[in-house]
């Protein structure tokens, strides 16, 4: 068994630093071929002196540390009446969670016992660079039977998750929360629940994720929803009248939702058969903490006879909007809390724009529970999207104009299975080179025809909207032909992954690296 105790034992050489996937030959050329200005300036390493004084600034004096095993495993596990073999944390889904309180220390002892290596990617969390499970970017990939030390301070408080960030594992069962506590919370809720949403295709009848990308790659773009009237994609049209957007607030994400059909949708790992149980009294105030690990599915989410009032997103504060149903994408989380009446009532997770739902139970009282397919008036609405949400003031940005402003443009190869940014697929991708200090401007304009969750490793960003009031967040939904845009701070150095958290579209390239350099 191979071990990495120390987060800087093994440092990274320029030339490790980008051979994802493509071999050593490809590093050469990656480090070279940035558009952005000085493309010979130095990089900052994960392993730099850099790195450390950012995660010294982080640390307190006396930081308690929060000391965790985590194993993943192959295992057998059961839904809900149907027992299926995948990879997990722990042999649960989804795995153990993670509970500590902001500013902590969280030191994560991964032992890899797959057939395969990986790595566990800490999403949300601005922590240090070296440790955020990137392989061949942040450190190298966990061999089987290998083991590795992840140790990082836990700065902002949140509703996070962590995962693999090796092919398409997120698919799997590799997946848990991580809930990082603020000492003032609790003053507007009384009970809370840690809700998780996937899709599931791992083990049944055959499938599994690995294999789903090869028929994917195999079929390509041309043979994926076409029908006879010109293909249908992502809310554009495309036949002999031109192209078009759905303008359907009832399908914000337009026609096309996904690339794969899923037999099962999740809550906790169960399905609607042999639901999760959320317990409460009446009259309580619950806090629902609201995490989308699914790979290729948004959910738009309700709680049947209650309203949510969105107090969070991405872990950041909102003020509060109250909605009848939301919408979140892979890699979102939202924190909602309703107040609770008496009875039994569906926790409903739509597959926006799919065929199939996610279901638990919320009890507060005697009764006979809803069943699985039991009709929700609050998913006939419009759900609530994230440009609604206004950043509260404590999290808001200074208002400042970017000194860079970096096009990152969403595409696709009509033809092959390929994703990209910029015209390249990763990793022979251009870096998207920032300094330290700078604010920085993010324009995602989607130029594909599918919706993207875009998700920034290391970092919060302010969502850019008129009056300068948009939602801190880390991960967000572009639909196609539309442009966000986002601004953020360069002040966490090192290499992060920009990408889309959809995993079959950044395991087929829409990948890139947003590269602090001196």
């Amino acid at each position: 068994m191979s071990s990495n105790r120390s987060p800087l034992a093994r440092p990274l050489t320029r030339r490790g630093l980008f051979a994802v996937g493509a071999g050593a030959a490809a590093a050469a050329t990656l480090a070279a071929c940035s558009k952005n200005p000085a493309p010979t300036r130095g990089l900052v390493t994960p392993d730099s002196e850099a790195v450390r004084a950012a995660e010294a600034a982080r640390r307190a004096v006396g930081a308690g540390v929060r000391e965790v095993s985590l194993r993943a495993e192959p295992t057998v596990v059961d839904l809900g009446g149907v027992r299926v073999p995948t990879w997990a944390f722990g042999g649960r889904v989804p795995g153990p969670e993670i509970r500590v309180t902001q500013g902590e220390v969280v030191r994560a002892d991964l032992t890899n016992a797959l057939p395969a290596p990986t790595t566990v990617h800490w999403h949300g969390i601005a922590l240090r660079n070296d440790m955020d499970g990137v392989p061949d970017v942040t450190q190298p990939p966990i061999a089987a039977g290998g083991t590795f030390r992840y140790e990082f301070t836990a700065p902002d408080p949140g509703t996070y998750f962590f995962h693999p960030h090796v092919g398409v594992q997120l698919d799997r069962g590799l997946y848990a929360p991580l809930i990082v506590e603020d000492p003032a919370d609790g003053k507007d809720y009384d009970v809370e629940a840690v809700v998780v949403l996937d899709d599931w295709l791992d083990g049944v009848d055959g499938r599994d994720p690995d294999r789903e990308l090869r028929q994917l790659r195999d079929k390509g773009m041309a043979g994926m929803n076409m029908g006879g009237s010109g293909m249908n994609h992502g809310g554009m049209t495309m036949g002999g009248g031109g192209m078009s957007m759905s303008a359907d607030p009832n399908a914000p994400l337009g026609s096309d939702a996904g690339d794969v059909t899923y037999p099962y949708f999740l809550i906790n790992g169960k399905l609607g058969t042999d639901p999760t149980v959320f317990t409460a009294r009446p009259g309580q105030r619950m806090r629902l903490r609201i995490i989308n690990a699914a790979a290729d599915t948004a959910f738009r989410v309700a709680l049947g006879g209650h309203r949510l009032r969105v107090t969070h997103t991405d872990g950041s504060p909102v003020r509060p909007v109250t909605t009848a149903s939301l919408l979140i994408g892979m890699g979102e989380r939202y924190d909602a809390i309703v107040e609770l009446t008496d009875g039994v009532f569906p926790l409903v997770a739509a597959a926006e724009g799919k065929s199939g739902r996610a279901f638990a139970l919320v009890r507060t009282g005697g009764g006979t529970p809803p069943p699985a397919d039991a009709q929700s008036a609050e998913l006939a609405v419009a759900p609530l999207t994230a440009d609604r949400l206004t950043s509260a003031e404590p999290v808001r940005l200074q208002a400042k104009q970017p000194d860079q402003t970096l096009d990152v443009t969403l595409g696709s190869d009509m033809k092959n299975y390929v994703w990209t940014i910029n015209g390249k697929a990763y990793p022979d991708h251009d870096m998207l080179n920032v300094s330290q200090g700078q604010r920085i401007r993010l324009r995602f304009r989607n130029q594909s025809m599918m919706f993207h969750p875009m998700h920034l490793h290391g970092h919060t960003y302010q969502v850019v909207n008129r009056d300068g009031t948009g939602p801190r967040k880390d991960t967000s939904i572009v639909t196609p032909m539309q442009t966000v845009e986002v601004d953020f701070e360069a002040d966490n150095p090192g290499q992060w992954m920009l990408h889309c958290h959809n995993a079959y579209h950044g395991e087929a390239g829409m990948m890139g690296i947003l590269s602090y350099v001196r």
